[in-house]
C-alpha cells in the first residue's frame, strides 16, 4: 500500500482501543522505521526525508504515529509511554518483517530503546528483527529525569500530583504541552538509564550539544548503559534539539546507510 494515504489499525481492546496511522511502504530489504518525538508527528522534516531516502534507495519504509498525534486516534492527554510503547511494537510485529533499522527522534529515541527490549524479552511470533538503530537527540526516561528532577519547580510538581495535570508550554507549537500525573508515573515503570541497555544491533547517536531540551550530557548516559553492545556517539557541537539543518539531515542519513548497508 502507497504511503500517500495513511492506513489504519487498532491496538488495545475496549475502551483502550486507539486507531493508529500507519504509512507503509513495501519494497526491499531492510526497511527503515520511524519512530517521531513528543508530540511530534511522522510528516516532519526528518520522517519526510527518511521516507524520499528509502524510496530512491528501493528498501521498505514504515512510519506512525502514537496515539493523540498527528493521524492517529485518540487524545494526547490520554497518553503514557507504555501506551505509545504498546503501538510501536504492533506496528512493528505487523509491518516490520525483515531486517529493520529504528530511527528514533527525542521521545522516539526512548521508544526505540524500549520497543528493543521489548523484541528481545519476547517469546516467538516476531518476524522482523533489529538491523541497527539511530537515535536523534534521544530522551529516555525524560519524564523523571529532565522533567520532574530538573524543570519541574514544587510548585507544578504540586499541581500535577493534585490535580492530576499542568499545562506547560511549548517552545515548538502554540498550543501547551499537558503534563499529566499518568504520564509522569507510568514512565517510572519504563526507565532504562541506570542499569544495562541491551539492543543486540548496532546504534549510532546524534547529539547536538546546544539542544535546550536534552543536554548533551544525557547521551552520554546512553552510551555508559550500552556496554555489550556498538555504540557511536557524534556530538554535534552547534547542533540544537532538532536537528533539522541541511547538515544535520545529511548526517542522520548517512547513519541509516551505513547501519542499511547501502
Amino acid at each position: 500500500m502507497s504511503a500517500d494515504l495513511p492506513q489504519f489499525i487498532n491496538v488495545g481492546k475496549g475502551e483502550r482501543e486507539r486507531k493508529i496511522a500507519v504509512r507503509h511502504d513495501e519494497r526491499g530489504t531492510p526497511g527503515v522505521l520511524w519512530l517521531s518525538g513528543f508530540k511530534s508527528d511522522m510528516l516532519g522534516t526528518k520522517a519526510e526525508i527518511l521516507a524520499e531516502w528509502a524510496a530512491k534507495q528501493n528498501l521498505t519504509c514504515t512510519r506512525m504515529d502514537y496515539s493523540g498525534h498527528g493521524e492517529s486516534g485518540g487524545e494526547f492527554v490520554d497518553g503514557t509511554i507504555s501506551q505509545w510503547l504498546e503501538e510501536a511494537v504492533a506496528v512493528f510485529k505487523q509491518f516490520c518483517k525483515g531486517p529493520t533499522v529504528v530511527i528514533g527522534s527525542s521521545m522516539g529515541g526512548w521508544m526505540a530503546l524500549l520497543l528493543a527490549k521489548a523484541l528481545n524479552e519476547a517469546s516467538g511470533g516476531i518476524e522482523g528483527s533489529l538491523a541497527g538503530m539511530v537515535l536523534i537527540a534521544p530522551a529516555p526516561d525524560f519524564t523523571e529525569e529532565l522533567m520532574w528532577k530538573h524543570e519541574f519547580t514544587d510548585d507544578m510538581k504540586r499541581e500535577i500530583m493534585e490535580a492530576g495535570r499542568f499545562e506547560r508550554p511549548s517552545e515548538y507549537d502554540d498550543s501547551p504541552y499537558i503534563i499529566t500525573r499518568d504520564l509522569i508515573e507510568d514512565g517510572r515503570n519504563n526507565l532504562l538509564l541506570g542499569e544495562p541497555i541491551i539492543t543486540n544491533c548496532k546504534t549510532i547517536i546524534l547529539q547536538g550539544q546546544k539542544d535546550d531540551a536534552v543536554p548533551w550530557q544525557h547521551a552520554l548516559r546512553i552510551v555508559e548503559g550500552m556496554a555489550h553492545d556498538d555504540v557511536v556517539l557524534t556530538l554535534v557541537k552547534d547542533g540544537d534539539h532538532r536537528l533539522s539543518r541541511p547538515e544535520d539531515l545529511d548526517r542522520m542519513i548517512a547513519a541509516v546507510a551505513e547501519l542499511a548497508g547501502q
